[in-house]
């Protein structure tokens, strides 16, 4: 019922894909945005010596070498060259860039004005960008990979109902953001503390994976329906009613004797397409189609049918820790993150910062709300 191989972002209401409009925009094209580009730049001349400006302007020049192509790929983008607030993001980004000597960075820097340019309109998104841009060259390699990896955990997670495809995609997608050794111990929350990414908490203490991970893909280990039960007849009774497809129930992976439907949380429900098969000119193409209201509220109902049984559950947590074993990223990360121990939040200028540098490391990862 829908791509096993996305991952959606945590909001509820996320949307994997957008259409864009067609926009004709007439004012600023490549070249002028270049040139602009190169005005900027130079109003740095004056706060460097010749032997830094060297230094300082082939950095800047690799920026935009990485800068130019992805704003020309996006619609519209172009034209953020003459918002003034933009262009005095663009010089900051310079300046960063000029005092970098970390290659990514200026990939990182791209990610972050192109969000600008997407997400401009959000004040609250706008403040933690500028932030941001600012302290890229500040922030170190350790704290920006466990940043970032913190950020997807919070953020991300598949839409497959199968538990086996939803953890192959978790894992892939941490085989992309485990680009460099995690730190170890408090000094990267630290770091980020003083850079204003995260705020440290002295209250309460981190979730394990464990527990984590099944409140959050719960889908995956609520007990289910019991086959040939009552409430079995109860749900295929609704699936009937509500004109569901007769395979809405799917075996439980973790127990064979009990059926659940196929999604990774509850909340996904609302999310769900029926594929509906049409013959078109003598070829059969699949269109999905979004449940109605009473096909949602007929599907909540189902899962209100599931049984309660914590002793279960609990052994399907204990299979579901299992599998996630077997996938060498994600085990990785359980190992990392069961060890930091000091309870952080992440604050915009991290998520702004952390969500870039994912984007450059995965560029199929949704847009930042």
């Amino acid at each position: 019922m829908t791509d096993n191989k996305k991952i959606q972002k945590g909001s509820e209401n996320s949307q994997l894909m957008q259409a864009e409009q067609m926009t004709v925009h007439i004012g600023i094209d490549e070249k002028r945005a270049r040139e602009i580009y190169q005005e900027m730049n130079l109003q740095l001349r004056k706060d460097y010596t010749q032997d830094a400006w060297t230094v300082a302007n082939s950095r800047v020049s690799e920026f935009e070498k990485s800068l130019m192509p992805k704003m020309e790929k996006v619609n519209g983008a172009l034209e953020a060259f003459a918002d003034p607030s933009f262009q005095l993001l663009l010089v900051e980004a310079q300046k960063t860039a000029a005092a970098t000597e970390r290659p990514a960075d200026y990939d990182l820097l791209s990610e972050l004005l192109i969000h600008r340019f997407q997400k401009g309109e959000n004040r609250n998104i706008r403040a933690g960008i500028s932030r941001a841009v600012e302290i890229v060259d500040k922030i170190s390699d350790d704290a920006l990979l466990g940043l970032t990896v913190s950020h997807a955990v919070s953020t991300f997670w598949p839409v497959s109902g199968d538990v086996n495809q939803g953890l192959d995609v978790l894992n892939e997608l941490f085989g992309k953001l485990l680009y460099g050794s995690l730190p170890v111990g408090n000094g990267w929350l630290d770091h980020l503390d003083i850079l204003d990414a995260t705020r440290l908490s002295s209250f309460g203490n981190l979730k394990k994976i464990q527990q984590y991970y099944p409140e959050r893909l719960a889908g995956y280990i609520d007990v289910g329906i019991e086959k040939e039960s009552e409430n079995f007849n109860k749900a295929i009774e609704i699936i009937k009613a509500a004109q569901l497809p007769q395979n809405m129930l799917i075996e439980h992976s973790f127990n064979k004797g009990f059926l659940r439907i196929s999604v990774p949380n509850r909340q996904q429900i609302s999310s769900l397409n029926i594929q509906h098969q049409i013959n078109h000119g003598g070829n059969i193409i699949t269109i999905p189609v979004p449940l109605s209201d009473d096909q949602k509220n007929a599907i909540n109902s189902i899962y209100d049918l599931y049984k309660q049984d914590g002793n279960i559950r609990s052994e399907n947590i204990q299979k579901f820790m299992e599998e996630w074993d077997k996938r060498p990223n994600l085990k990785v990360l359980k190992e990392w993150w069961d060890n930091i121990g000091t309870s952080f939040q992440i604050t915009s200028v991290g998520k702004v910062l952390a969500h870039s540098n994912a984007q450059r490391c995965d560029k199929n990862l949704p847009p930042l709300d």
